[in-house]
């Protein structure tokens, strides 16, 4: 996957196109993501030891990859990938020529 836990990525295409947040989870297996602040249901719960009250919460749902893209230096970029002398593996801006992993 291109994408990591802690990236800023922004929303391309959905009802929430434009919106930009961190990444909280990452789900490899179904390719989605979890977005902060992006994606939001209501989840009806009933009264328990946690939630006393019960009631209606708002959190946020995954998001398939395809949907979002990492932004990097204000600007989104698609990700490439580059071998450092060590061998190391790490993931290079495609627009700025950067490289996003230290």
């Amino acid at each position: 996957m291109h994408i990591k836990k802690g990236d800023t990525v922004t929303v391309i295409s959905g009802n929430d196109q434009g919106k930009t947040g961190k990444i909280l989870y990452v789900f490899p297996k179904t390719n989605r993501v979890i977005v902060e602040g992006v994606n939001f249901v209501k989840k009806h719960s009933r009264p328990s030891q946690q939630n006393p009250q019960g009631g209606i919460i708002e959190k946020e749902a995954p998001i398939h990859i395809s949907n979002v893209m990492v932004t990097f230096g204000g600007k989104r970029s698609r990700i490439g990938h580059r071998f450092l002398d060590t061998g190391r593996k790490i993931r290079v801006s495609r627009k700025t020529g950067e490289d996003i992993d230290s």
